[in-house]
């Protein structure tokens, strides 16, 4: 199957960086995509790195990687509906998350000040790092070294979440970057073609798609194991501090009153679960509570983007999702409750600042041992970097790819 077979989509859609071998087969090249990622170790690592709970403290919440495959599921389901390739919009659900390093957004933050002399560290960044160096696919004889997965461009587009180097994002993303310095070629290569800084829609779907999984989904996961009550937004003083939170962290140019009456919208459904004490009616409504509350955020958005453009199909830069105010609204009140509760509870910080120390004191290790203790796949990217910035590249890629698990036992055996 080539370009032409799938409408809304050509063949610089479809094209590699790196040529390949014609396959004979029914797939699409994209349908191909789809089967690198899952099949990468890098999606595989997910399961021992955080969400928002620390992986493997509990059976119930989810870790990285349920976490990608259900944003997976949720932007397949809604890209098809709006005429998008149900398949592009999967593999950037499924590698959207691929950079993340161990701790979660912690983890992220502390490579970022480790590495401030050499352009930072963005778990973005680093996915699109993961997709076309780091992951074992494809080699550029070319260049003589990895070419990763080497994903259609397309789909590498549909998972660039920030088009834009470090420090371009503008307010409110400051902080937010899609690309290395070293990674600007490849980065050019994917964005050809593209109206400046303005991503794709199937980006936009898998965006919002994440948006919707972990607001509901981290709410979920601490009303499970008891860190929320969701009968506490009752107290104003409760909602006031979930709704300074959602308007600091979140959505600035809401209105404190319109995020309240997010606040009152969401406790006026009917599903909205007033209890939940272990019992398996309990689990059972409050499972009808995420499902029906997806279902809400994700239909909204695609009535409204057809409003806008039409039935379809909407793919690639023919159209922008379009999200209803009040419906991010409720989004950005559902986050800020897992903010409050899980993310600031009482302990937090002092388990946040062993995360920073360990990967601090791994890194640091790493580079005093000039790459001995490197796995053997980074070991020759090392041997042949010519500068202490490309050798201290590599020791951060070593440690973005270990798992909260994994990270402990390196630090065990290599800090003393």
């Amino acid at each position: 199957m080539n370009a032409r077979d799938i409408p809304g989509y050509d063949e610089a859609d479809t094209a590699r960086l790196v040529t390949e071998p014609i396959k004979e087969g029914v797939r699409s090249p994209f349908a191909r995509d789809r089967a690198r990622v899952l099949h990468s170790s890098a999606l595989r690592r997910l399961a021992a790195k955080t969400q928002v709970m620390v992986a493997g403290q509990d059976d119930f919440p989810r870790t990285r990687l349920t976490h990608t495959l259900e944003v997976a599921q949720i932007a397949r389901e809604l890209g098809e509906a709006l005429g998008c390739d149900a398949d592009v919009v999967e593999v950037a659900g499924l590698a959207h998350d691929l950079g993340h390093p161990p701790f979660g957004h912690n983890g992220e933050e502390e490579l970022d000040r480790l590495t401030a002399s050499i352009g930072g560290f963005e778990g973005n960044a680093q996915t699109l790092r993961v997709l076309t160096r780091l992951e074992a696919k494809v080699f550029d004889v070319e260049l003589d070294r990895s070419a990763g997965l080497n994903l259609t461009r397309a789909c590498l587009d549909a998972s660039c979440k920030y088009p834009w180097g470090r420090g371009a994002g503008g307010p409110g993303y400051e902080r937010k970057f899609g690309y290395y310095a070293d990674d600007a070629t490849v980065f050019q290569w994917l964005r050809d073609g593209a109206p400046g800084e303005r991503t794709c829609l199937e980006e936009q779907v898998m965006d919002w798609s994440d948006d919707v999984a972990y607001s509901v989904h981290d709410v979920e996961d601490a009303v499970h194991v008891g860190l929320v009550e969701l009968d506490w937004l009752a107290d104003a003083g409760v909602r006031g501090e979930v709704v300074a939170i959602a308007h600091e962290r979140y959505l600035p140019l809401a209105s404190p009153e319109e995020l309240d009456a997010a606040i009152d919208r969401l406790r006026g459904l009917d599903y909205w679960p007033a209890r939940f004490d272990g019992s398996h009616r309990d689990m059972v409504a409050l499972k009808r509570f995420t499902s029906y509350l997806i279902g809400r955020f994700c239909v909204s958005a695609q009535i409204a983007t057809q409003m806008a453009y039409g039935d379809g199909p909407l793919t690639r830069y023919s159209a922008d999702l379009v999200v209803p105010d009040e419906v991010r609204q409720e989004v950005a009140v559902m986050k800020a409750i897992t903010v409050k509760y899980v993310m600031q509870r009482e302990g937090a910080e002092v388990e946040y600042a062993r995360q920073r120390e360990i990967i601090a004191e791994l890194v640091h290790a790493l580079t005093l041992d000039e790459g001995r203790s490197l796995e053997q796949w980074l070991r020759p990217t090392y041997d042949q970097a010519a500068t202490d910035a490309e050798r201290f590249r590599v020791i951060v890629d070593q440690v973005a790819s270990l798992t909260d698990v994994s990270i402990v036992q390196w630090h065990r055996r290599l800090v003393r």
